[in-house]
C-alpha cells in the first residue's frame, strides 16, 4: 500500500498543478475591467499582453499572480509532504518539479480557455526559484538565468529570445545535478518537456525571429 500510494502522488501532485495553473490571472483581471484579453494585443493572455492591453498595474498584477499559482503549490509540496514524508533533496527536487510542471501546463494549456493560454515564462521563474533555490548549485544557475536574460533583452530589445534561452536551465541544471543519478532520465525528461512546450507556444515568436518582424521592446528615451 505504500509503495502504491507513493507511486500515486506525484501523478496527483502533477493534476493538482495544472488546476492552479489553471487559473489566468490575465484573463480574469481583463474581465474583472472590461477587456477580453484574448482578442487584444497578441491574444495572450500572460504578463506582456496585460501590460499591453491593460497598462502597468495590470501587467505587475498579473505577472505576481502567475508566480503565486506556481510558489503556493511548489513549495508547499517541496516543504510540507515532502519533508514529512523523509525525501532526500533529489527526490524532492523530482517531485516539486513534477507539481510545477502541473502548473506550467496548466498555465499553456487552460481547459476552459479552449486549451489556449499563456507562455509560461513567469510560472517558469517561479518554477524554478521554488525547485532550485537550495544554496548550492541552483542558486548560482538561477543568477546566471536572471543575468543571460537581461543581457539577451537589453542587446536585443526581444524579450521573447531572452525567455527562450532561458528555458534551456531546465534540462541544463538537470544534467548538472542528476549526471550519474539514478533519478537523471526522469528528471531530464521533465526538464526536455519544458523546454519544447515553451518552444511550441513561442512557435509564432520563433518565426517573426527568423523574419525579423518581431516585435521589440523599448526603454524610456527611446524611440520605437
Amino acid at each position: 500500500m505504500t509503495n502504491w500510494y507513493e507511486y500515486m502522488m506525484p501523478v496527483l501532485f502533477l493534476i493538482a498543478g495544472y488546476f492552479f495553473g489553471s487559473f489566468s490571472t490575465g484573463y480574469f483581471l481583463g474581465k474583472k475591467q472590461g477587456h477580453d484579453i484574448q482578442t487584444e494585443g497578441s491574444g495572450n493572455i500572460g504578463t506582456t499582453n496585460a501590460l499591453r492591453t491593460m497598462g502597468k498595474g495590470a501587467g505587475l498584477i498579473t505577472f505576481l499572480g502567475d508566480l503565486a499559482k506556481a510558489f503556493i503549490p511548489t513549495l508547499l509540496v517541496r516543504f510540507l509532504y515532502c519533508n514529512a514524508m523523509g525525501y532526500g533533496s533529489d527526490l524532492t527536487y523530482v517531485i516539486t518539479l513534477i507539481t510545477g510542471l502541473g502548473v506550467f501546463i496548466g498555465h499553456i494549456f487552460p481547459f476552459y480557455l479552449h486549451f489556449k493560454g499563456g507562455k509560461g515564462i513567469a510560472v517558469s521563474a517561479a518554477v524554478i526559484i521554488a525547485t532550485s533555490a537550495d544554496g548550492g548549485l541552483g542558486v548560482w544557475m538561477i543568477f546566471i538565468g536572471i543575468a543571460l536574460f537581461a543581457a539577451i533583452v537589453a542587446i536585443t530589445k526581444y524579450v521573447s529570445l531572452g525567455s527562450l534561452a532561458v528555458m534551456w536551465y531546465f534540462p541544463i541544471y538537470c544534467i548538472l545535478k542528476f549526471r550519474g543519478d539514478q533519478y537523471f532520465w526522469f528528471a531530464f525528461g521533465v526538464g526536455l518537456i519544458f523546454l519544447t512546450l515553451s518552444y511550441i507556444k513561442h512557435a509564432g515568436n520563433i518565426r517573426r525571429l527568423i523574419d525579423g518582424t518581431e516585435r521589440k521592446i523599448t526603454f524610456k528615451g527611446e524611440k520605437k
